[in-house]
């Protein structure tokens, strides 16, 4: 989601702005964005609550220029962060691509090995072999869900595992360097310690990337 696609009228346009003045300056007071966004302070708390339940702005604590009393202040989580454009995918899509330039194709496959290798270092401490493969499957796309792919997790009528990710945060690159798909299947198969396929998967034009464990 990005703040531009919030509906555009009524107090949705309000979230909008709210969002966008504090990207622009910061963590803000709920009466400050009152007063900013010319709403009544009730009306800026239930817009500031909205967007705090969507996981977009949190409270802190702070003093203001490090004196004072404290305050109560509204600032941008790491998602609200993320609603708003950012450079990073045409950045990484460059990098990949002057890898594979100087050091042929393969070598951006071992880039992401090497990263993914790190990736299951850490997933390991979460994901011990001694769980049940359903307890794994379900702390995995907790995991997922903290790196917003909107995961979610199931049992088949053959009571076999399956997982669906229906949002991918790396799309850009997904769909330039079908190998990144390849090594994130490589990293489900090794956490899990099962074999893991994909049905299907959103940079090919699908609706969401579907996975059978075991």
């Amino acid at each position: 989601m990005s703040a531009a696609t919030l509906a555009p009228a009524g107090a949705e346009r309000t979230k909008t702005r709210l969002l966008e003045f504090v990207k622009r300056h910061g963590p803000q007071t709920a009466q400050d964005l009152a007063q900013r966004l010319d709403v009544s302070v009730p009306a800026a708390r239930r817009h500031l609550c909205d967007l705090q339940d969507q996981g977009l702005l949190e409270a802190r604590t702070e003093r203001p220029g490090g004196r004072g009393r404290p305050q109560h202040v509204f600032a941008l989580t790491d998602r609200g962060e993320a609603a708003f454009p950012k450079t990073y995918s045409s950045l990484c899509v460059d990098v990949l691509r002057h890898i594979e330039g100087l050091f042929g194709a393969g070598a951006v496959l071992k880039v992401l090995d090497a990263r993914n290798a790190e990736i299951a270092d850490r997933l390991r401490t979460d994901l011990p072999a001694g769980l049940p493969l359903g307890e794994r499957v379900q702390i995995l796309v907790q995991r997922l869900n903290e790196h917003g792919f909107d995961a979610t997790a199931a049992q088949d009528d053959q009571g076999r595992w399956v997982f669906t990710q229906r949002n991918c945060p790396n799309l850009t690159v997904a769909r330039q360097y079908a190998q990144l798909c390849s090594a994130e299947i490589t990293l489900y198969t090794e956490v899990l310690g099962v074999p893991v396929m994909r049905d299907t998967r959103i940079a090919c034009g699908q609706a969401c990337c579907h996975y059978r464990v075991g």
